[in-house]
């Protein structure tokens, strides 16, 4: 039974993040059970870093992983992985005191943003039906190239000495002596300190592990794909209703992505697109665009998984200090992903923390207060 300073059970972006980052200092086995990693949540995102997205809590660790996202280490990525988008939130005149409430929440926070008149919104969206008057523009609103991100984690995983195990499903977890042992597979391992990076399993491996769950709920997000008359411009911003009820942006060849920004309670799992919530999600795109939709040409659904009050769970178990939480990483796991890595990198190692995190207050998401 071969043992390890940290066992890590995911290997989404989560969990491949905290192992590129704790893999020199310690010895690491990252566990995945599917047969390649990401393949539930990080494979499915719709792929953009908008500082807003979460809420003002989570904006922080949005806000502290931007410098390593769009000038990663040298040995980590020779490209960045932001690029060039833009954000419009917009509203009709029964949204108008959205904008505002959007506005004052992120008053204090030091964001780029800017009430835009119709005017200024038909400039970046000319097809825009007549009823939305409304917008604020967040111009720092990036696209993300998650599959070059999750690999160079992966990849620096690996050069540190990480041990990366896929088609490994955690099937028995015990303690003996202040000892994890976990039966992965049909191999069994030991370790002094278990992270929990299993995202919409994160409840389940803590109920295996006898550690009292935290309430991470998975909720399942429907994405289509569709192509329009006329195309979609590459110039277009991503475009939000600032109700929740929607958003879309521009597709490399000229049609769009869009989702009904669902939140369908699941069970985990490998989750299928809804074919209602897909024709919604179109229905509502009708109602802004003035483009004829020809036909879908693809449609997916993912698994987001929240915390009751929607925050990351971060750091030790207040009952059991070798079971560290890594989960409830929601809609905005990948964008936060270098800040929330470094932040669970000194809490598990116990260093100071990183000085890109002086604007981060740990205890928000801290899983003592699940306590």
């Amino acid at each position: 039974m071969k043992q390890y300073d940290v066992i890590i059970i995911g290997a989404g972006i989560a969990g491949a993040s905290i192992a590129s980052e704790i893999g020199a200092d310690r010895s690491v086995l990252l566990l995945e059970a599917e047969e390649h990693p990401g393949y539930h949540s990080t494979g499915r995102s719709a792929a953009f870093w908008t500082e807003s997205y979460g809420g003002p809590m989570v904006q922080p660790l949005t806000s502290a992983s931007r410098a390593f996202l769009e000038k990663p280490p040298a040995d980590f990525s020779d490209m960045p992985f932001l690029g060039p988008r833009g954000a419009v939130n917009i509203g009709r005149d029964e949204d108008l005191h959205l904008a505002d409430q959007f506005l004052a929440d992120f008053a204090d926070s030091g964001l780029n943003m800017d009430r835009w008149s119709r005017e200024q919104l038909l400039s970046l969206v000319p097809d825009l039906k007549p009823a939305w008057q409304h917008a604020v523009y967040e111009p720092d609103c990036r696209d993300i190239d998650v599959a070059a991100l999750h690999a160079a984690y992966l990849r620096n995983a690996k050069r540190q000495g990480v041990e990366l195990l896929c088609r490994a499903p955690v099937r028995q977890i015990l303690k003996k002596d202040g000892i994890w042992e976990l039966t992965a597979g049909e191999r069994e391992f030991r370790a002094t300190v278990l992270v929990n990076a299993a995202g919409a399993w994160a409840d389940a491996v803590a109920g295996m592990a006898d550690v009292k769950p935290v309430g991470i709920q998975p909720l399942i997000r429907n994405m289509v794909q569709i192509e329009t008359n006329p195309p979609s411009s590459q110039a277009m911003p991503l475009v939000v209703g600032i109700d929740g009820s929607f958003y879309f942006k521009p597709e490399a060849g000229g049609g769009y992505w869009l989702s009904p920004h669902d939140e369908v309670p699941s069970e985990p799992g490998d989750v299928a697109p809804d074919e209602l919530s897909i024709a919604i999600a179109i229905d509502r795109f009708e109602k802004v665009m003035d483009v004829e939709v020809k036909r879908v040409s693809r449609k997916w659904a993912g698994l987001r998984s929240f915390a009751p009050d929607r925050l990351p769970v971060i750091g030790f178990d207040s009952a059991d200090g070798g079971f560290f939480w890594f989960a409830g990483q929601g809609g905005f796991g990948i964008q936060t992903a270098p800040a929330a890595a470094k932040l669970a990198r000194s809490l598990l190692l116990g260093e100071a923390p990183d000085e890109s995190l002086h604007a981060v207050d740990a205890s928000l998401y801290a899983a003592a207060r699940f306590s």
